[in-house]
């Protein structure tokens, strides 16, 4: 994803390592500089440091990797995860088994807690008086634009097969943009109930009020692969940018219910 503010308005950057991805925030108004910027910031980072500890599959002694090895029970787990097996389960059911947290007997709840935590971590940047933010996570991100004469922001979306390449553009104000594609980390999305990855289906990006339930749903809708389409039009308040392998693009938004 590339950001740009429009002429505007003077936008301070600040990126940090995160979870193994760049955290990016980008401000503008009357706090985008200064302590109290600073100070929002590192409660962000600091927040999505602490996520990490707990469901990190990389980690042997977080909740994640103990719950997946049997040593501990979900119901003496932190409330923080049994939030995100549950709203795992409830994807599960609502992709009628396409998206999973187990796959192959193992435990990974990454598909859910991205955006659940960049979604919740946002909360630090909403304090902020007067000021617009967007804050990105390997490219997901959770924008505002406080002021009604600040002009949108325009987030840039990447070819599917060459990301060097912006292949739209779209104008956000306020909510949630996810993207769930092949282009960087090749097949890691599959079908949890073929364990095929998409053939067809090159990348999904989905615009929506809250990044918890875009990211999901971009996850979800690349793992349907052809059957995308028709289960995006289920799900109300989306906007989504679908790329396909053979080169073309299609553009939908669902109304609210």
């Amino acid at each position: 994803m590339t950001i740009t503010s429009g002429e505007a308005a003077d936008v301070r950057r600040r990126v940090e390592q995160v979870m193994g991805l760049p955290v990016s925030l980008a401000l503008r108004g009357r706090h985008a500089g200064g302590p109290a910027a600073d100070d929002a910031w590192r409660a962000v980072v600091e927040e999505l440091r602490e996520v990490d500890r707990v469901f990190s599959t990389y980690r042997a002694e977080s909740w994640v990797s103990r719950l997946g090895r049997g040593e501990a029970d979900t119901a003496d787990a932190p409330h923080d995860v049994r939030e995100v097996l549950d709203l795992g389960e409830r994807a599960r059911l609502e992709s009628g088994g396409a998206f999973d947290v187990v796959r192959d007997g193992v435990l990974d709840p990454s598909g859910v807690v991205k955006g659940w935590a960049v979604a919740r971590a946002a909360r630090h940047l909403r304090a902020l008086d007067d000021t617009d933010f967007c804050l990105s996570a390997g490219g997901d991100m959770v924008v505002h634009v406080a002021a009604h004469d600040r002009p949108d922001w325009r987030i840039g979306i990447e070819h599917a097969t060459d990301p060097r390449r912006v292949r739209a553009v779209v104008p956000l104000r306020s909510g949630a943009l996810a993207t769930s594609g092949l282009a960087h980390r090749g097949a890691h999305v599959v079908d949890a109930r073929t364990g095929l990855a998409p053939s067809t289906l090159a990348s999904v990006t989905v615009i929506g009020p809250d990044l918890t339930w875009a990211d999901i749903d971009a996850t979800a809708a690349l793992a349907l692969d052809a059957e995308a389409p028709a289960w995006l039009a289920t799900r109300p308040g989306r906007t989504a940018y679908l790329q396909w392998v053979d080169g073309r693009a299609e553009t939908f938004a669902v109304p609210v219910a």
